[in-house]
């Protein structure tokens, strides 16, 4: 399984983006998939994480509210739309997908596993005026 994120770009504050995170390799059933941005200086940090049959979601608190993740298996893509943009979400966005953990654990993990997880590469977001 291969994971390619696509749709970041620079914003001005209040904007929108979508992100994408499109899986070659193998399907995205029964994974665990999430959303995860890192700014310079900064942790990683879960943003968004949703599971895959019952579709329960995750959101990191500072999101809450201005982003919507969502899933198509059938289209082995993972979506990220964010709305109302601050500076504070600039950052590098990082999708995962995990066999073993749901969507609070998968988001609130303290460090990636990547012998057990497949990441992308990222895709940059800058809200600036």
């Amino acid at each position: 399984l291969q994971l390619v994120e696509s749709g970041g770009g620079t914003v001005q504050p209040g904007g929108s983006l979508t992100l994408s995170c499109v899986a070659s390799g193998d399907t995205l059933d029964e994974q665990t998939l999430g959303w995860f941005r890192q700014a310079p200086g900064k942790e990683r940090e879960g943003v968004s994480c949703i599971a895959d049959l019952e579709g329960t979601k995750y959101y990191a608190p500072s999101v809450q509210g201005r982003f919507t993740i969502s899933r198509d298996n059938a289209k082995r893509t993972l979506y990220l739309q964010m709305n109302g943009l601050t500076p504070e979400d600039t950052g590098r966005y990082y999708c995962a997908a995990d066999l073993r953990l749901g969507p609070i654990r998968l988001c609130k993990m303290s460090s990636p596993e990547p012998n057990v997880q497949v990441w992308g590469q990222g895709a940059q977001v800058t809200v600036s005026s």
